[in-house]
Formats: structure tokens, C-alpha cells, sequence
């Protein structure tokens, strides 16, 4: 009985130690606005830079644009703790109608928080 309970303890402890360690994502910006740009220019880029705030390294799963007209680009090695990565984000309107656009990137952790939501958008003006 007394291996049991110690056994138990041992368990415990490590699951304690190993929740501990865990990586957590900060973005400096959620949203970039590109403001107004022409349909002559319409490939607009952002960057989002991110610090790992968490004592385990981060690591970027999927970054998902919601069209096929935003592309986002992000650091595929782990960052350590303290250290910062980035997401860029490419919009292409070529062929959209000129107008309001929003568009978003969820980006999936392995961090504390395993779901952000970043937001681009601007205004498109004809030629």
C-alpha cells in the first residue's frame, strides 16, 4: 500500500510540474488596418510580431486566412520563452470588387490560449 500512495505522489507531482511549462502566445496588434489603397495597388502586406510569455516553447500549429485572397506566412520553428516570431500577411485584391474589407487569420498553439483571432481590413477604392 505505501508503494501505491508513493507511486500516486510521484504521478502528482509530475503532472503538477508538467502544467507548470506552458508556452503562452502575446500578439503586440490583434487587428492591422491598411487603410484606403487603390485597385492599381491592391497587394497590400502586414506583419504581426508575437512574444512567447509562457516557460515552454511555442509553437505555431496552422495560421488559416477565412478567403483565399489573404495569406498568412509564420515562424515554423518553436520560439522559446522571451522570444518573439511573426505572422505576415499577405491581402491580394487583384479581381475583387473595390470596397470595405475585413478579413481574418485564426492561428492555432500549442500555448495556453490554442486560438487567436488576428483581423486585417482596409478600403479598396477604384482605379
Amino acid at each position: 500500500m505505501k508503494k501505491i500512495l508513493t507511486l500516486l505522489m510521484l504521478f502528482t507531482l509530475g503532472l503538477t510540474a508538467m502544467a507548470q511549462d506552458q508556452a503562452e502566445i502575446k500578439f503586440d496588434e490583434l487587428k492591422h488596418n491598411f487603410g484606403t489603397f487603390s485597385q492599381k495597388n491592391p497587394v497590400q502586406e502586414c506583419t504581426f510580431t508575437f512574444t512567447n510569455v509562457g516557460t515552454a516553447p511555442l509553437v505555431i500549429n496552422q495560421a488559416i486566412a477565412s478567403c483565399g485572397c489573404t495569406v498568412p506566412q509564420y515562424t515554423k520553428a518553436p520560439i522559446a520563452p522571451g522570444q518573439k516570431g511573426t505572422i505576415k500577411v499577405t491581402y491580394n485584391g487583384t479581381g475583387q470588387t473595390p470596397g470595405h474589407i475585413k478579413k481574418g487569420i485564426t492561428v492555432r498553439t500549442n500555448g495556453k490560449v490554442e486560438m487567436t483571432r488576428l483581423y486585417i481590413e482596409g478600403d479598396m477604392v477604384e482605379n
